[in-house]
């Protein structure tokens, strides 16, 4: 199984993604993590980074005139370092309490992306901190960013979030996983690389890191993708009086819902994309949910569930089962 670790999972609503904080969050993911070794699955593990990589911007951006500034795919790199460090000493911390010996290393990932990829003219990825009007203006004069009015808070960076096509280390990662090691991979969605005349070379973009996660779940050929997000279900009508949860569901019906318009692109849409991505290329199986729920979603108890059409005849399952609000 391939989880994705969302970056709520490292900060939380209302926290201001202190060491501390990050530290303590990241120990009980890790003990959601754990308990699915303990169940008998071999794991990958990938994760956000979106507060991080801010963080990172706004430091190097808040200390140009002490030392150089960074771009943001070396940015992403250290956040990258940042969270696997995080994330790579909670998990052999809950390992050895649980008596499990399993390795663990945290792989700074490349996702190479095409440089002819339609998003390279559409920056929409909205990153770093919020500007006032003659801060973005200058900003975009001296600098060549590309910059949006967010109308409640101010102005705000967008850089393009072209569609991952491969991953670098991926033939390291599936050596490491073949000799039983528990691989921290594809943080952030990998740092976005092009290649050119044979090299690769770091480009200001951010890539999704739940497409990351399912084309890196694809290639290593896993059973299941699991996704940890901020909900405990895919909800249709998410925050109306209407609102339904999703328990167990087939592809083309999630499609059918996705079509519909249920799934905001900044929220649950690339979730519910990678999904369909990862069942279109032979998945058998994706789990959505919260952490706090991972392990008892994946034991089918709880979370959404997405299987191939023939795969939901098979187990004869309904095709969606939607529940009360608020209901398990």
């Amino acid at each position: 199984m391939l989880i994705a670790v969302g970056g709520n999972s490292l900060i939380r609503a209302g926290e201001k993604g202190t060491t501390a904080e990050q530290l303590a969050n990241a120990r009980r993911t890790a003990a959601a993590i754990v308990g699915l070794i303990r169940d008998g699955y071999h794991l990958v593990v990938t994760h956000g980074n979106g507060p991080q990589v801010g963080a990172q911007l706004l430091r190097s951006e808040r200390a140009a005139d002490q030392v150089p500034g960074q771009p943001l795919d070396v940015c992403g790199a250290a956040s990258q370092g940042e969270i696997g460090y995080l994330l790579s000493q909670s998990l052999q911390d809950e390992l050895a309490a649980a008596g499990e010996h399993v390795p663990v290393v945290s792989l700074v990932t490349q996702s190479i992306v095409s440089a002819t990829d339609p998003a390279m003219k559409h920056p929409t990825k909205p990153i770093g901190p919020f500007y006032s009007r003659a801060q973005a203006e200058e900003r975009k004069r001296l600098l060549g960013w590309e910059i949006v009015e967010d109308a409640a808070r101010g102005y705000r960076r967008v850089v393009p979030s072209p569609e991952p096509v491969e991953i670098v280390e991926l033939e390291v990662i599936r050596s490491l996983v073949g000799q039983g090691v528990l691989v921290i991979a594809c943080g952030g969605g990998g740092i976005p690389v092009v290649r050119q005349n044979g090299d690769l070379h770091g480009i200001e973009a951010v890539i999704d890191k739940d497409r990351a996660s399912a084309l890196l779940a694809s290639q290593l050929g896993v059973d299941e993708f699991a996704i940890s997000t901020d909900t405990d279900y895919v909800y249709l009508d998410y925050k109306k009086s209407t609102q339904r949860p999703l328990t167990r569901v087939t592809a083309s019906d999630l499609q059918q819902h996705y079509s519909a318009g249920h799934f905001p692109p900044g929220n649950m849409g690339p979730k519910v994309e990678s999904a369909l991505h990862f069942l279109q290329a032979g998945g058998k199986e994706v789990v959505i949910t919260s952490y706090e729920h991972l392990r008892e979603a994946v034991a089918g108890r709880a979370g959404t569930h997405v299987f191939p059409d023939a795969e939901a005849i098979t187990r004869k399952l309904p095709v969606h089962l939607e529940l009360p609000v608020g209901g398990r």
